[in-house]
């Protein structure tokens, strides 16, 4: 389904509230599958998460987790250690032209029972669960935390637990740090020194434990792009949020006021002002928050001036090539977009053409990076109910705001 967004005037005082993190729920769903005692409260509505519940409670022998990332990431590393349970694990086209082959390798190295279905390193994969002795395995730093942590997660769950080494830079630290603390508190004890990750093996039951998941700071980026774009005095309050998330994220508060919006924790919600006026010039490191580059790179754009993004070599193997989608369409608006295969170079611009149709590429950052710019001008979303992969109500929240569309 297509959206026209007109040009619009957001209100001046708004309040949103967000569902759970997608990357805080499909880690604990997948420990509650692991230590049944864990209730979980707030848990992602995105069909990332529904698809990762769903591929959990199965018991078929295939398992099709469509566009999950996540959760085939995960749940590939689930699989493994389910003793004497054979399982294909697939998902949609461009999944099977997403790398996996890390992942497999270090599984098998502790291992794992598991083969590639079609081409060598991509999904899909046969694997047949099996007890994983083995408790040493190594890394290259630098790759996605999501191999790290689909390791980590079943870690306890090893006979003699895990001591993973991880070799060279780590990139996404804040994402591993999430998945310990988690694991902290659930009782499973670890440490994390220099490069190296220890995780004990969890000898006794848990305890019966309620935990609510921390909003989506991802979706929270739209509305900082919202307000940043806004006039002074634009305001939205969004909640469930903590000052001290474990969210990578959550570097969102520091890299905004760069364009004049003011961050106040207010309990368990946030609120966002616009206040200042932008830096002329913006450049940062994203290498531990890759996935708010689409949304900080339109921001930048709509406000006319340039940034310089570095550190995002994972978003190649994305829902799409994010850095070419990024460089396509913010061209067809009239930008000067320069990318390597792990940075971006946004000229300043002053004017933004008028009633382009944006393409998403299956890609629900695309559609939601974009939708800020409908206080600049009137834009086409294509293929606009892609968001429902991480946020479903986002459109419905786009008017709440004040956002003129047409569906």
């Amino acid at each position: 389904m297509q959206i026209t967004l007109h040009k619009s005037k957001p209100n001046k005082q708004s309040r949103i509230k967000i569902t759970g993190s997608k990357s805080e729920s499909n880690r604990l769903l997948l420990l509650q599958a692991l230590y049944p005692q864990i209730s979980l409260k707030n848990v992602s509505n995105s069909d990332d998460s529904r698809l990762m519940a769903k591929a959990l409670a199965s018991d078929e022998n295939l398992i099709d987790i469509h566009h999950a990332g996540t959760a085939m990431r995960f749940l590939t590393a689930y699989l493994a250690i389910q003793d004497g349970r054979t399982v294909t694990l697939t998902g949609s086209n461009r999944m099977k032209e997403r790398p996996i082959k890390i992942l497999v390798e270090a599984l098998k190295d502790l291992g794992a029972n598991i083969s590639y279905e079609e081409n060598d390193g991509f999904p899909p994969l046969k694997i047949t669960g099996k007890t994983l002795k083995k408790q040493k395995v190594s890394l290259q730093a630098n790759v996605s935390s999501q191999y790290i942590s689909a390791l980590l997660l079943i870690a306890s769950k090893l006979e003699n637990g895990l001591e993973l080494t991880l070799e060279g830079t780590i990139t996404s630290v804040p994402y591993i740090k999430m998945t310990l603390s988690l694991l902290d508190q659930i009782g499973v004890k670890s440490t994390f020194e220099n490069n190296k990750i220890t995780v004990k093996p969890m000898v006794q039951n848990i305890e019966p434990k309620t935990i609510t998941v921390e909003s989506d700071w991802s979706s929270a980026s739209y509305f900082f792009s919202i307000v940043a774009i806004s006039e002074p005095g634009t305001s939205i309050e969004l909640e469930a949020y903590k000052q001290d998330s474990l969210q990578g994220d959550a570097d969102l508060v520091n890299i905004y006021k760069a364009f004049g919006v003011s961050t106040n924790f207010e309990g368990n919600s946030m609120r966002l002002t616009k206040t200042d006026e932008p830096v002329s010039h913006f450049k940062y490191d994203l290498v531990h928050a890759p996935d708010i580059a689409q949304t900080i790179a339109v921001s930048c754009f709509a406000l006319g001036i340039s940034c310089d993004l570095s550190g995002l070599h994972t978003l190649k193997i994305k829902e799409t090539d994010r850095l070419v989608a990024l460089k396509t369409e913010l061209e067809k608006l009239g930008a000067q977009v320069d990318i390597t295969d792990k940075s971006l170079y946004l000229h300043a611009s002053k004017a933004i053409k008028s009633g382009v149709s944006i393409a998403t590429y299956n890609d629900h950052r695309m559609a939601m990076a974009f939708a800020p710019l409908a206080l600049k001008t009137e834009l086409e979303i294509e293929d606009a109910m892609v968001v429902s992969k991480s946020y479903p109500t986002f459109w419905d929240d786009m008017e709440t705001l004040g956002i003129k569309l047409t569906k």
